[in-house]
């Protein structure tokens, strides 16, 4: 057993030892099959030598074009474009590594999917749409980062984890101080807090006064600048989600002559593939391609379908954003006031009429939210080794949002106790279902871009392969809709994410 997987005999034992996060690392947990398989699958190509910014993706001398143009194009087959990257002297690129993100779209018919980006390394990309609905259809790529500003990112996450810091609020007898907070606190003297379930750490720096115990609160606290003047010109923000000029006629999609549709996708069940695309908007309703979707369009159906059910909800303000939802729809569904902050929760509401509840609590540390209780944070890996389980019982995870300013080995880490914990909760209680909201498009700060919210999505899907959970795809759901993206997105896409749980819960 590591330092880092270290269990003290107490929760929330408080000292005064100090060591360096990243020294609790390196050790043969990053060197085992599963860290290195990881991290192999979110490898991104690099820029070559030392690239200037002339020499760096330019969005407005990007351009693509249709790879073997035809006279028709039908529903069912495949649009593929070959994209190329110009630097700011309009040369063309020599190296890949540019994050683009690609949709095929209808506007008058509120229609979208994504599309598939392929790399070739040599500053070429192949862009591939399938074609899913008939009528007039639009391209649309943004360059969300050129590949030097995707290692500007990388580096910063790497090697400064404590860019964004937090307060830890100390009281004791009229007395209380506020101090920093963090995952590690180097050079520093610091009270060291590791829960005796998972091994997570968390520290803070020693009150002047007050003894560690006697911390109880928790806050954000800010974000420290660590860009250069150089590193600001790549991620300016002119730079960041432009459109791509593209050369296209007008593209229309022909119905096709044979009756023979997509295959018939299968009823909603845990553990099933996620084909790419996953889905696709067609009059403002998501039709999966993962499974057979139903509609839940009035609060009477969605009563129905929750009738006698426990949902938990555990993660980010992504996720709060259905209890939310669900809450303001269903008039029988009444919040209970537990007298706590909002944002964190815990969170609970219950429908006598129809005998449901809903829960949402945040996950633990990491956590950029409003002053709460130090009581009322969880490991949501606790959480679910404390429920029994059931077949009216309903496990929502989602987490990604807090960790994306940090190096991946912590969100690998955290996701390993999770998934340790799903594992013996599906093994004493098969019939229980779990569904793992994924990460949302839409997160353009400094130190939350969609690229390092996608590097987290990668490794969440990988890890949770295999098991019988399902995967509801937001990230694709938020990136192909007309809606401008936003890290919470629009109430048309927050329904259509629920209608999806729902079809989970409920699938006959």
């Amino acid at each position: 057993m590591n330092r880092l997987e270290k269990v003290t005999p107490a929760p929330h034992s408080p000292t005064g030892t100090q060591q360096p996060w990243r020294d609790r690392n390196s050790s043969p947990w990053q060197d085992s099959e599963e860290v290195k398989t990881l991290k192999e699958l979110i490898a991104w190509p690099e820029p070559q030598g030392s690239p200037t910014f002339n020499s760096s993706t330019s969005p407005q001398n990007c351009d693509y074009r249709i790879l073997k143009p035809r006279a028709s194009y039908f529903v069912g087959e495949t649009l593929e474009l070959l994209l190329t990257a110009r630097d700011h002297r309009n040369r063309p690129k020599s190296y890949g590594g540019d994050f683009f993100l690609a949709k095929l779209h209808s506007p008058r018919l509120k229609a979208g999917v994504t599309g598939s980006v392929k790399d070739h390394q040599n500053g070429t990309y192949t862009v591939t749409f399938l074609l899913l609905w008939p009528g007039d259809v639009e391209v649309s790529i943004q360059l969300i980062h050129s590949s030097e500003a995707v290692q500007i990112l990388k580096r910063l996450r790497d090697t400064y984890p404590d860019k964004v810091y937090f307060y830890g609020y100390f009281r004791r007898n009229g007395t209380e101080e506020r101090t920093e907070c963090n995952l590690d606190i180097p050079q520093k003297p610091v009270c060291e807090y590791i829960d005796p379930g998972t091994g997570e750490r968390w520290v803070c720096v020693r009150p002047k006064w007050l003894p560690c115990s006697s911390l109880v609160y928790h806050s954000a606290g800010g974000v420290r600048k660590i860009t250069s003047t150089e590193d600001e010109m790549f991620l300016n923000g002119t730079l960041t989600h432009p459109i791509i000029e593209g050369h296209l006629s007008a593209l229309h999609v022909l119905d096709r002559n044979s009756t023979r549709g997509e295959p018939r996708p299968l009823v909603c069940t845990p553990g099933l593939p996620i084909p790419n695309p996953s889905g696709f908007y067609f009059n403002d309703v998501w039709m999966s391609r993962v499974c057979t979707g139903k509609r839940f369009p009035n609060p009477s159906d969605m009563r129905r379908c929750l009738r006698g059910k426990i949902v938990y909800m555990f993660g980010d303000s992504t996720l709060r954003q259905w209890w939310e939802y669900l809450v303001n729809v269903i008039s029988t569904l009444i919040q209970i006031d537990l007298h706590v902050e909002h944002n964190s929760g815990p969170l609970l509401a219950t429908d006598s009429e129809d005998s449901y509840l809903l829960q949402y609590r945040a996950h633990g540390n990491p956590l950029r939210m409003l002053k709460y209780w130090m009581a009322d944070r969880h490991y949501v890996a606790n959480d679910i080794d404390a429920i029994g389980g059931g077949p009216d019982l309903v496990i929502v995870l989602n987490l990604w949002a807090h960790f994306v300013t940090y190096p991946v080995d912590l969100y690998i880490r955290r996701l390993q106790s999770i998934r340790r914990a799903v594992t013996d909760l599906l093994q004493r209680s098969p019939q229980t279902t779990v569904i793992i909201k994924s990460a949302n498009t839409g997160f353009s700060m400094l130190h939350g871009s969609d690229w390092l919210s996608l590097q987290l999505d990668i490794i969440m899907r990988k890890m949770f392969s295999g098991l019988p959970v399902a995967v509801i795809d937001t990230w694709q759901m938020t990136s192909c809709h007309y809606l401008k993206q936003d890290l919470h997105p629009g109430r048309v896409i927050v329904q259509n994410e629920i209608d999806l749980f729902l079809s989970y819960i409920c699938p006959h």
